[in-house]
C-alpha cells in the first residue's frame, strides 16, 4: 500500500532512507490512567519526566483503546486490528505466527527488542531478543525467560525492564535503527511498590474524584452488576492492612481508596523515574534527535471513579489511554491534539515512521498527520468500541458502542440496554440520556453510525457468545 502524498513527502525530506532511518522506542505501562499523570491534568500526583517529555513532544487527548482490557490491547497494537481480526477479544493465545509490525520492522533491517511484560500467552516473535515475564509476573524478585532460559531476577520489577532495555541499546548493532518495546507490569493490580516509594506515599492523602459516589441511578443493569466497586470488591491482598476498628459505610470506602491510590501511584512514581532513566540514556548516547519515543498505557484505569477500580467499560477513564510522542524536530514541541488516534493505529505510524508501507490489511491508521500537527481532512471524528470479557473476572456486561467527538452510545448487548452520553454537557458521564425525548433522533443517529462502523471493520459477531477459551486463571501459563 503506497503511503499518503503528504506522507511520503514529509519522509522524504526528512532523507529517511538507510541507517537515517528513526529509531522507536514504545514505551508501555499496564493500567496507567491519563489522569494519574500530571501533564495530563492529574490532581493526584505529579510525573516530572513523563511532563518532559510531554514538553519535549505531543500529547494527545483523545487516544482511545478499542477493548478495554490488557491482552486484547497489545494483540491490538502489535497488529494495527481489531480483536475480531487479530483474535484476541479476550485472555486467549495470540497466534504469534501473524503479522505484527516487530516482524514488518524486523524485516526492513530494524533491530527489535522486547522487554517486560508480553502477556499474550505465546512467546514472542519478530524480535531479535526479548526477555520477558510469564503471565502477570511478580513486582518483587521477578521470574524473566528468554527463549533459551528462564531466571529469577533480584530487584523491583519496573527497575529491572528499564535495566534490561538500556542493556539492549548498549549491545545494539550500531549499523541499524532499532525498535524497543519496553513493557511494565506497573501500575497493574495488586499495587506492590518499592520499599522507598511505598514509605513515601504510606501516610499522603489522595483527593476523591467527583465521580467517587455515582449511585448508578440513570445507567443501565451493567453498572450494578459489575463487581470492581471500591467499597466492596477490593480484597485484603490489594489493600495490605486491616482497617481501623468499627470503620463503615462511606468512611471505610475512603479508607480502602486511600490505601488502593497510595501503592498505585507508589508504584507510579516508579515507572517515572525509570522513564527519566531512560531518556537520560537515550541523551547521553547521543540517540535523542533521531529518536522516536513514545509513552502509552495498554488502556485508562478507574481511580476511585464512579467508586470503581480496574477497567473494561467503555467510559472515558477506561477508554482513554496516555499517549505522548517524541521526536525532536518532527512532532512540534510542547503541542497537544484533540484528533482520534487508536491503539490499532499504532502499528501503522511505527511503519510509515521507518518509511514502510502500511499493509492493506491493517486496520489501523497512519497517525503521522496528527503528530505532525497536520491531520488529514479525513482524519477520523468517531470510533468504535467492543468488549467481550463475561462474567470473568469482574462481571462486566458484554458492551460496544461509539464514541465521536461529542457524544457516546453504549449498548450492552446481552442485556440489551442502552446508554446515551452528551460528553460536551456531562464528561463525567453522570447522565444516561437514552430514555430523554428530545434525544431520540440522536440515539438514531448514533446507532446508525455506529452498525455502519461494525459493518465496515468486518465485526461479524463471530465471539459474541462464546469466546475462545482462557487458561484456568484467565491467561494460558507460558511455560
Amino acid at each position: 500500500m503506497n503511503l499518503p502524498v503528504f506522507v511520503s513527502g514529509w519522509l522524504l525530506a526528512l532523507g529517511q532512507n538507510g541507517n537515517s532511518r528513526p529509531n522507536i522506542v514504545f514505551i508501555m505501562t499496564d493500567d496507567h490512567a491519563a489522569h494519574a499523570i500530571s501533564a495530563y491534568g492529574s490532581k493526584i500526583n505529579t510525573t516530572p519526566h513523563i511532563d518532559q517529555l510531554a514538553k519535549e513532544g505531543m500529547r494527545l487527548d483523545r487516544c482511545f483503546v478499542t477493548n478495554s482490557i490488557c491482552t486484547p490491547s497489545r494483540a491490538a497494537i502489535l497488529t494495527g486490528k481489531y480483536s475480531h481480526k487479530n483474535g484476541v477479544p479476550v485472555f486467549n493465545r495470540f497466534d504469534g505466527s501473524q503479522q505484527t509490525v516487530a516482524k514488518l520492522l524486523q524485516s526492513a533491517g530494524y533491530h527489535t527488542g522486547m522487554f517486560g511484560k508480553w502477556h499474550l500467552g505465546s512467546d514472542p516473535t519478530g524480535f531479535d531478543q526479548w526477555k520477558i515475564l510469564p503471565g502477570q509476573g511478580n513486582y518483587h524478585d521477578p521470574v524473566f525467560y528468554t527463549a533459551t532460559k528462564k531466571k529469577k531476577e533480584s530487584g523491583y520489577c519496573t527497575d529491572l525492564i528499564t535495566d534490561f532495555s538500556i542493556d539492549f541499546l548498549e549491545k545494539r548493532p550500531a549499523d541499524k535503527p532499532f525498535f524497543l518495546m519496553c513493557h511494565h507490569k506497573a501500575p497493574h493490580r495488586d499495587w506492590q511498590p518499592r520499599a522507598d516509594k511505598k514509605a513515601k506515599w504510606a501516610n499522603k492523602t489522595v483527593p476523591l474524584p467527583e465521580t467517587f459516589d455515582d449511585d448508578y441511578s440513570s445507567r443501565s443493569d451493567a453498572a450494578r452488576e459489575a463487581t470492581m466497586r471500591v467499597a466492596d470488591h477490593l480484597t485484603a491482598n490489594d489493600v495490605k492492612l486491616k482497617p481501623p476498628e468499627g470503620l463503615v459505610g462511606r468512611d471505610l470506602k475512603i479508607w480502602k481508596y486511600q490505601r488502593y491510590m497510595q501503592d498505585y501511584l507508589a508504584c507510579v512514581e516508579s515507572v517515572d523515574d525509570n522513564i527519566g532513566r531512560l531518556m537520560e540514556h537515550l541523551d547521553k548516547k547521543g540517540l535523542k534527535e533521531n529518536t522516536l519515543v513514545i509513552y502509552t498505557s495498554d488502556q485508562g484505569f478507574f481511580l476511585g471513579d464512579h467508586g470503581w477500580y480496574d477497567k473494561r467499560f467503555m467510559y472515558e477513564e477506561s477508554l482513554r489511554m496516555p499517549f505522548i510522542a517524541r521526536w525532536p524536530g518532527k512532532v512540534k514541541a510542547g503541542a497537544a491534539s484533540g484528533d482520534m488516534v487508536l491503539n490499532v493505529d499504532f502499528a501503522p505510524t511505527f511503519l510509515a515512521a521507518a518509511g514502510l508501507p502500511v499493509p492493506e490489511d491493517m486496520q489501523g491508521k497512519n497517525s503521522l498527520g496528527v503528530l505532525g500537527g497536520k491531520a488529514p481532512e479525513d482524519w477520523r471524528t468517531e470510533m468504535y468500541y467492543r468488549y467481550y470479557h463475561y462474567p470473568h473476572d469482574h462481571r462486566v456486561q458484554p458492551h460496544l458502542g461509539i464514541r465521536t467527538l461529542t457524544h457516546k452510545l453504549i449498548h450492552f448487548n446481552k442485556i440489551d440496554q442502552w446508554e446515551l452520553y452528551d460528553l460536551t454537557t456531562d464528561p463525567g458521564e453522570m447522565k444516561n440520556l437514552i430514555h430523554e425525548p428530545n434525544q431520540e433522533a440522536k440515539f438514531k443517529e448514533l446507532k446508525g453510525r455506529m452498525l455502519k462502523l461494525k459493518k465496515d471493520l468486518g465485526d461479524e459477531d463471530q465471539f459474541a457468545d462464546k469466546p475462545p477459551a482462557a487458561g484456568v486463571d484467565g491467561m494460558p501459563k507460558n511455560r
